[in-house]
C-alpha cells in the first residue's frame, strides 16, 4: 500500500476545497446593470448639484441598485443643444445597455436607433399623439414612463398670469426650438392666447446667451409677462431667468417649483424631483424581467403652485388672495 505523507494529503485537500469553492464564489458575484442615460443638461457636481438627476439615482440606491455594487450608468449629456441628441443616442444604444432613460426631447433620438431595449421617460408630453404608444394602460413599443400634461399646464400658467395681471395683453413664451415638446405647448398656448385676445410673442432659447438676449427682446416690446416652456434645459437655468425677469421687470411663471426657490415669480406644475426618483421604479422593475407592455404610463398625482413673495415685491406685483390661497407652497 502506497504511503501519502501528511504534507501531501494536506496540499491535496487544501487544492480540492479551492476548487469546489470556486463556483460558490462566481455565483456571489452580483451581476452589473448597465443603464445608458441621455440627458438634456448637465451632471450634477458637488459644486452645482443636479436635484432631478441626484433623486433618480438615490431612488436606484433604495432599491438596492447603486453604481460601483451592482449598476453601470452611462451618462450622455446634451447641455441645451438638442441637435447632439441623435450622435448620443447612438452612442447609448452601441454600449447594449440593458435600460435607457431618457427626458421627452430626446426620446426619439432613442427609439430611432433601438425598438427593443426599453425606453423609461421623464415627462412625456403625449405618448399617443407622438407616436410612442397606442395605449397609456399597455404600453404597445419600448417607451414607458411619466407624463408632464406640457400642453394642458401651460393653458393654466396662461391662466395664473392673467389673474395677477388683469389686463395682461401681451406674453412671451421662452422655448427652446430644438424641443418637440416647445412645438406642442406653443400651440396649446396659441389656442388660449387667441381666445383671450393676448398677443403672444414666442422667444427662442437654447443658451445662456440666447435667453439673455430674449429678455432683452421682451424688454424692447414692453411684454410684462413670460411663460417659461416645459423643458429639462430651463431648469438649469432658473437663477438666470429669475434674475433676467427682474432686471427687465417681466412676470415670469415657470413649470418647476425649484426655479421660484431661484427667484422666478411663480410656478404650476408636477412635483419634478419625485418624478425622477419614480423613475427608479419603472427602471428595477425591467431589470428585474418586467416588459414595457407591463408597465403602464403614468400620469401626475399632483399639480403645484408655488410663488415667490419677494419677486413679486421686487417687480412692484401684489398677488391677489384668489392665488395665496390656492398656493402650495410660498416664498417670502
Amino acid at each position: 500500500m502506497q504511503r501519502i505523507s501528511r504534507r501531501r494529503l494536506t496540499g491535496a485537500l487544501g487544492a480540492a476545497l479551492c476548487s469546489a469553492s470556486l463556483p460558490a464564489r462566481a455565483q456571489q458575484q452580483p451581476k452589473v446593470w448597465r443603464i445608458g442615460f441621455l440627458a438634456a443638461r448637465s451632471r450634477s457636481t458637488p459644486a452645482k448639484p443636479d436635484i432631478w438627476y441626484d433623486a433618480f439615482v438615490q431612488g436606484l440606491r433604495e432599491l438596492g441598485y447603486a453604481e460601483g455594487k451592482n449598476l453601470i450608468i452611462e451618462w450622455r449629456f446634451a447641455d441645451g443643444q438638442y441637435e447632439r441628441f441623435p450622435v448620443l443616442a447612438a452612442e447609448l444604444v452601441r454600449l447594449k445597455p440593458d435600460v435607457l432613460v431618457t427626458q421627452t426631447p430626446s426620446t426619439f433620438a432613442l427609439q430611432r436607433e433601438t425598438k427593443t431595449i426599453p425606453i423609461v421617460v421623464a415627462g412625456i408630453n403625449d405618448a399617443i399623439s407622438q407616436g410612442f404608444s397606442t395605449s397609456l394602460a399597455r404600453p404597445s413599443g419600448n417607451v414607458t414612463g411619466l407624463i408632464n400634461f406640457s400642453s394642458e399646464l401651460i393653458q393654466k400658467r396662461l391662466e395664473q398670469l392673467t389673474i395677477l395681471i388683469p389686463k395682461l395683453s401681451k406674453v412671451a413664451m421662452l422655448q427652446n426650438p430644438g424641443s418637440v415638446s416647445s412645438a406642442l405647448s406653443l400651440k396649446s398656448l396659441t389656442v388660449a392666447t387667441d381666445r383671450l385676445g393676448i398677443k403672444l410673442v414666442p422667444v427662442d432659447a437654447r443658451t445662456a446667451e440666447e435667453i439673455e438676449r430674449g429678455f432683452a427682446q421682451m424688454a424692447r416690446e414692453r411684454i410684462r409677462a413670460v411663460i417659461v416652456a416645459n423643458d429639462a434645459f430651463f431648469l438649469g437655468q432658473g437663477k438666470l431667468i429669475a434674475e433676467l425677469a427682474v432686471k427687465h421687470r417681466i412676470a415670469s411663471i415657470s413649470p418647476y417649483s425649484e426655479s421660484v426657490k431661484e427667484g422666478v415669480l411663480m410656478s404650476y406644475g408636477q412635483d419634478t424631483v419625485e418624478a425622477y426618483r419614480h423613475l427608479a421604479v419603472y427602471v428595477v422593475k425591467i431589470l428585474k424581467g418586467a416588459k414595457v407592455s407591463d408597465l403602464p404610463i403614468e400620469q401626475p398625482t399632483k399639480i403645484q403652485l408655488a410663488i415667490n413673495l419677494k419677486t413679486a415685491k421686487a417687480l412692484g406685483l401684489k398677488f391677489p388672495e384668489q392665488l395665496l390661497l390656492r398656493a402650495d407652497e410660498v416664498i417670502e
